[in-house]
C-alpha cells in the first residue's frame, strides 16, 4: 500500500486539494483519511489557553490510535474510523470504514509533526499558502459549516491557531518531500498521474 501524506496550515486547502486528486485519480482503490477524524473528545487540561481546549496543538490528537490504524492500512487490513463533530468538539459513537486500498492519502495539519508516521509515508507534501489566505478561508468555512461566530473564530485564531502554526506546525514543512504554493492544480495533475501508474 503507498501512503501519501499531506499536511499544512488550518485553511491551507489540504482537503480541497486532496479532493482534487481523488477526483483525477477516480479509482476505488484510492482513499482518503482526514485526520481530524483522531481528535480526542477531550484534549489535555495541560493544552487549555483561557480555559478553552487548544484544538491546534499536537497534543489534541489520538496518536495512538492514528499510528495503529494507519499501520493497519499498510498491511492491507480494513479500519473503523471515529467521526468528529465539529459542533459539539466530540466524537461521536459513529464509525465508518476505510480500507483495504492500493493507495491511502492522509490529510491533516499535523500529518508530518510525528516521527513514527512520517516513517510511514511514501510520499509527504506541504501545503504552503500565506497567512491572511488560510484565515480568510477558516473564516468563511468555520461560519459555513461549523457553526462558530466571528468573534469565536478571530478569537481562537491569535489565541491558539497562528501561535501553534508557528511552534509547531509550519517547522514541518522541512519534512515534506514537496512544498505546494496556492495554485495547485498542476501538482494535483503530477501526483494523480502518479497514483494512476501505482495502480495500474
Amino acid at each position: 500500500m503507498y501512503l501519501i501524506g499531506i499536511a499544512g496550515g488550518s485553511g491551507s486547502g489540504k482537503t480541497t486539494f486532496s479532493k482534487k486528486i481523488i477526483q483525477r485519480v477516480n479509482n476505488p482503490d484510492l482513499v482518503l483519511l482526514s485526520q481530524d477524524s483522531y481528535y480526542l473528545s477531550s484534549p489535555s487540561p495541560d493544552i487549555r489557553v483561557h480555559g478553552e481546549p487548544n484544538f491546534d496543538h499536537p497534543d489534541a490528537f489520538d496518536w495512538p490510535l492514528l499510528r495503529d490504524h494507519l499501520s493497519q492500512l499498510k498491511q492491507g487490513i480494513d479500519v473503523s474510523v471515529p467521526v468528529y463533530d465539529y459542533k459539539t468538539s466530540r466524537r461521536t459513537s459513529e464509525t465508518h470504514r476505510v480500507g483495504p486500498a492500493k493507495v491511502v492519502i492522509l490529510e491533516g495539519i499535523f500529518t508530518l509533526w510525528d516521527e513514527e508516521l512520517r516513517n510511514l509515508f511514501d510520499a509527504k507534501i506541504y501545503l504552503h499558502v500565506e497567512a491572511d489566505i488560510r484565515f480568510i478561508r477558516r473564516l468563511h468555512r468555520d461560519v459555513r459549516d461549523r457553526g462558530r461566530t466571528h468573534d469565536e473564530i478571530v478569537r481562537r485564531y491569535y489565541d491558539t491557531v497562528r501561535p501553534m502554526h508557528q511552534l509547531f506546525l509550519e517547522p514541518t514543512r522541512k519534512y515534506a518531500d514537496l512544498v505546494v504554493g496556492e495554485e495547485s492544480d498542476v501538482a494535483a495533475d503530477i501526483l494523480a498521474a502518479r497514483i494512476r501508474e501505482l495502480l495500474k
